[in-house]
């Protein structure tokens, strides 16, 4: 099963993301901000990594840099979701495969994550 990490401040669109990445049959792993999901991330690297833009201690930009910094992660797709910042996302296309704005539709972020990382049944 794909991993996918997901890094976002707000409990509650973390958790509803998790339970529909996993409804779609993705394995699910969640930070509270930028330096919990780097952690993970180089604990064991995921297919991809969700991450918002504004949260506390690292924001989703630096996580982002990090990882591609990190010749052992840089090539781990990240998907920006964020409200008021998808145009600085935007504006870094070398950094974002993606960046989704919220509110989004469950089924615009779940094609979005098929096309990025493959369904995962047919990795499962």
């Amino acid at each position: 099963m794909p991993l996918i990490v997901i890094a976002e401040d707000e409990f509650l669109i973390a958790d509803v993301l998790a339970m529909m990445l996993e409804d779609a049959g993705y394995e699910v792993a969640t930070a509270a901000h930028g330096k919990a999901a780097l952690a993970l991330v180089k604990e064991k690297p995921p297919a991809l990594v969700i991450t918002d833009f504004m949260m506390p201690l690292m924001t989703g930009l630096e996580l982002a840099q990090a990882m591609r910094a990190d010749a052992a992660l840089s090539s781990i797709p990240i998907m920006l979701v964020s409200g008021a910042q998808g145009s600085i996302g935007r504006a870094h296309p070398h950094i974002f495969d993606v960046v989704l704005d919220k509110p989004y539709e469950e089924k615009k972020l779940i094609s979005t994550v098929v096309s990025l990382i493959g369904s995962a049944q047919a990795l499962g």
